[in-house]
């Protein structure tokens, strides 16, 4: 977990940390010992390449593409393929429960004869003691979802990461609502709706969440686990409503935020009931610039796969490069919102998943 006291110095980011070098350089953080569970957090300004020396054969592999999050992610990593001229070729596993399908793609990556695995795994301990046996000597590249350093295998593996501390991703989302209500203003009651229980960010992002409220007048009356469906969170939302009428927010991921807005709508308690993300989405993004999404998070999702790119190209180099990045998490509300923040968070709407990037070119 990151020290707290230098986290929270950039914790809520604002535009003036990003000078005139921003074109040329990224404020991130470095953390050192790279890897640990306890890092000290660095402010450093990271210049991402302009060329590679060749068309490396880079593979990425995501846990799915069915939300804008990982879109993002997309969009991010290929631009920046584009921008080198590498080969990049993209898997994605159709969602959190297909390890199976996972393994299998990480396998054709090898056949295909990448030069570096960019992983989004889609369990932490899926592939603690056999990562190598599916990537041989390619260089693995972590991205986003945390990953078992404790596990030999991955440790040697795995030549360097890209991705935040989810549970910071919750602290803040917790921290702004405390704020509102501190202890002794009058008890609220909150909807508390993470996402999938054993998967991706939510058990970090729910003991963040409720360290930060724990002080405070937040009253979590119930906590509701379900895969990030729209069908499935509406199908929560909408029992929430019957068995809690009297809630104040509903609080949750980026689909659970968006699915709020129009149930809420449905039954005119777009007012009474408010809404808070923790994390960013286009939808979420939507509704900030409406007014009916109070406060969302952002770990820079296309800035995380830009960096990703360029540590798997300079470690292929034998450029020098910092082995532990994560993108300075930034609170946005209805009445904060930069443009530059933005760009390095979400794809352009127009933005469809690409799958191939070849000679500065999308293949189709």
């Amino acid at each position: 977990m990151q020290k707290l006291p230098l986290l929270y110095l950039f914790f809520l980011a604002i535009p003036a940390l990003f000078g005139a070098e921003s074109v040329q350089a990224r404020q991130v953080f470095s953390h050192t010992p790279p890897f640990s569970p306890d890092p000290h957090a660095k402010s450093i300004k990271y210049p991402l390449l302009e060329t590679a020396s060749k068309a490396w054969k880079v593979c990425a592999v995501y846990p799915h593409l069915k939300d804008s999050y990982w879109l993002s992610i997309n969009y991010g990593m290929v631009q920046q393929a584009k921008k080198l001229g590498i080969e990049l070729k993209v898997f994605e596993a159709g969602g959190y429960p297909h390890l199976e399908k996972q393994e299998s793609q990480l396998a054709e990556c090898r056949s295909w004869g990448a030069d570096a695995i960019i992983l989004g795994t889609v369990d932490r301990t899926a592939y603690n003691g056999k990562l190598s046996q599916l990537t041989g000597d390619i260089p693995v590249f972590a991205m986003t979802n945390d990953i078992d350093f404790s596990d030999p295998d991955i440790k040697k593996n795995i030549k360097a990461r890209v991705g935040v501390n989810w549970y910071w991703m919750g602290k803040a989302t917790g921290d702004f609502l405390a704020k509102r209500h501190p202890k002794g203003s009058g008890k609220v009651k909150v909807a508390w709706l993470p996402g999938p229980q054993l998967r991706g960010g939510t058990k970090p992002v729910s003991t963040g969440f409720n360290d930060a409220v724990k002080d405070s007048d937040v009253e979590v009356v119930t906590t509701l686990w379900a895969d990030n469906s729209k069908e499935l969170q509406r199908d929560l939302i909408q029992q929430l409503l019957i068995k809690h009428p009297d809630i104040n927010y509903i609080i949750g991921g980026a689909v659970a935020a968006e699915v709020a807005i129009s149930e809420l709508r449905s039954i005119n308690k777009n007012d009474q009931i408010k809404i808070l993300s923790t994390y960013l989405s286009h939808g979420v993004y939507r509704g900030l610039r409406r007014g009916k999404i109070m406060f969302s998070p952002t770990d820079k999702m296309a800035q995380q796969a830009k960096l990703s790119v360029d540590q798997a190209v300079r470690y292929l180099e034998g450029k020098a490069t910092q082995t532990d990045l994560s993108p300075m998490i930034e609170a946005l509300t209805p009445q904060h919102l930069p443009e530059d923040t933005i760009t390095e968070s979400l794809s352009p709407a127009e933005f469809r998943p690409v799958f191939r990037v070849a000679d500065h070119q999308i293949i189709r």
